[in-house]
């Protein structure tokens, strides 16, 4: 007889409002067999006790609902972001504050590299962090004029290069291209916007950056999830899935010891000359679904229509910009996005579309609705992912609508005082990410990171959904703050139920998964501004134990 292992802990979360609460856990195999108190678990066939949990605090696996195996391959460039970052082995990268920070660093990276002719990788700048003076060609060329430098934006929707690659690819005055951006004198300044504009430069980054994966990097993602107690990760627009060998990479990775599952999307449209035509692409995804394992997901597809509101590439309704910019760059065509969408939807493909700006919430929702009155899909739970600016008329639609918004609320902290001051002023920004008026007007939501847009980390993400503070301590938007509770909801049930994996995880009741995150304190009895704080031993996937790389702070007093 298999044994029922009994795990008692100090408290434990089920997400299941039959039984929100219970004193151990106990688990047949992959599976929960029942919750309840030690005294009841033990009297199970086949019982065991263990008590490894027992001064932890555990809740439901976390579910990230959009992010991005890539992050896993990020780590192999110079990260050069502004704000702290913890790599999948635990390692800590102070951020760079100032544009000489970020030179240095390409510097002392310039400095390691062997190869004379291999280009300079960075990721994780962002220009608007540096009022009064745009990072350019210039000076990236005091790191090198001999080998060619690029470094990938956080958004992942912007480049910046130095003039050798400028050279090299032939980008100069002449180069007629939406997104490359140039000077008063029409010379490019080595930003490259959006993704016309960033493929000339392709490759540079070939094999490497957010939108490349392998099994190396699979892996990495995965421990990035251990370490933030994140059972479920989602590759939100995965380009190998149209091809056996692409999809190899992912078969040969996820197996039983990965500690993870792996839902995968296809990116379907939005970045560039498509793979397969949209109904190749529908026959393909429907037969990936039935390769699907419990581990390892197919099926479900990504489509982008702007860029971001931080790049001012995002695309909005009136009125606009804070400071009167021109609107963003739609990345397709709103009649190619219809055909893709449609395509997809009659092929009962479960949709993620990419909306930062208003204008794309208002294209996505009246395009779903021109498709439902054709086409009418019960349980669709197609998904408007970031809803960053998605006002309270269009979350009634996209209620009315039977579909989702995965909102961005790390941008609140990331971005939150840049938003106020410089993208979309004080009263707009405290409308972005609407989590409270999502919920008002019952719109099932999740909370996401991007990563590695931002840093993975459900936990932080529950924190700036119930502070909404600003990386300067304001606060942004005091009215469209949500409970403890509702955000714990968000990144456990929310985020599996617009997955449909709902009935397998995202709670812990008996027959689903054992997807487990271990927990040093409850997240709902500290203070919110501290929830992010929380350490994370390890996690539980599928009855397995999974131990984290990031070392427990060091309480005061015990040194």
């Amino acid at each position: 007889m298999e044994p029922t292992i009994v795990y008692p802990a100090r408290m434990i979360r089920t997400m299941d409002p039959a039984r929100p609460t219970a004193e151990a856990i106990a688990v047949r195999g992959e599976r929960i067999r029942a919750l309840g108190t030690v005294a009841e678990l033990l009297t199970y066939p086949g019982a065991v006790l263990d008590e490894r949990y027992t001064d932890a605090v555990l809740v439901p696996g976390f579910v990230e609902s959009h992010s991005h195996a890539g992050t896993g391959n990020m780590w192999n460039d110079t990260y050069v972001g502004l704000v702290d970052r913890t790599d999948p082995g635990g390692k800590r990268w102070p951020g760079c504050l100032t544009i000489e920070d970020v030179i240095a660093r390409l510097i002392e990276a310039d400095g390691e590299l062997q190869d004379p002719g291999a280009p300079l990788l960075a990721w994780g700048l962002d220009p608007i962090y540096f009022p009064g003076e745009r990072l350019s060609a210039k000076h990236l060329d005091r790191v090198s004029t001999t080998r060619p430098i690029h470094i990938t934006h956080s958004s992942g929707h912007s480049s910046s290069v130095n003039s050798v690659a400028l050279d090299a690819f032939g980008i100069d005055s002449g180069t007629n291209v939406i997104g490359v951006v140039k000077d008063e004198q029409g010379n490019p300044t080595g930003e490259l916007q959006e993704m016309v504009a960033i493929a000339l430069v392709a490759p540079l980054t070939e094999g490497r950056g957010v939108m490349y994966t392998n099994p190396d990097a699979l892996r990495a993602f995965a421990q990035d999830g251990v370490n933030t107690g994140t059972t479920t990760l989602t590759d939100l627009g995965s380009q190998l899935l149209m091809d056996d060998e692409g999809l190899d990479v992912y078969r040969s990775a996820v197996d039983e010891e990965f500690p993870a599952r792996l839902n995968v999307f296809h990116f379907g449209l939005g970045l560039g000359k498509v793979a397969l035509s949209f109904e190749d692409a529908a026959k393909r995804l429907v037969h990936l679904r039935g390769l699907s394992s419990d581990k390892l997901r197919f099926g479900n597809v990504k489509l982008m229509l702007d860029g971001t509101i931080q790049g001012f590439t995002a695309r909005l309704l009136e009125p606009g910009y804070y400071g009167g910019q021109p609107n963003g760059i739609w990345a397709v065509s709103p009649e190619e996005f219809h055909e893709a969408f449609e395509t997809f939807h009659r092929a009962g493909i479960l949709v993620h579309v990419h909306c930062n700006g208003d204008q794309t919430t208002q294209l996505f929702i009246e395009t779903l609705e021109a498709i439902l009155a054709k086409y009418p899909r019960p349980d669709h739970r197609h998904t408007a992912t970031h809803s960053q600016l998605s006002t309270r008329a269009q979350y009634r639609r996209l209620a009315a609508l039977g579909a989702c918004a995965n909102i961005f609320a790390n941008h609140i902290w990331a971005w939150g005082d840049q938003h106020m001051d410089l993208t979309v002023g004080p009263d707009r920004a405290a409308r972005m990410n609407a989590a409270a008026t999502a919920l008002r007007h019952g719109v099932p939501i999740s909370l996401h990171s991007d990563s590695p847009v931002t840093p993975l980390g459900p936990l932080r993400t529950m924190k700036h959904a119930a502070t909404r503070l600003t990386v300067s301590g304001r606060v942004m938007g005091e009215h469209e703050r949500i409970s403890a509770q509702d955000a714990l909801e968000a990144v456990t049930l929310g985020g599996a139920y617009m997955l449909k994996m709902d009935h397998e995880v995202g709670s812990l009741e008996a027959g689903k998964f054992a997807d487990v995150a271990v927990l040093a304190e409850d997240p709902l009895e500290v203070p919110a501004a501290r929830i992010g704080e929380i350490h994370v031993y390890g996690t539980m996937v599928g009855g397995r134990h999974h131990a984290s790389n990031v070392a427990a702070p060091v309480m005061a007093g015990t040194q």
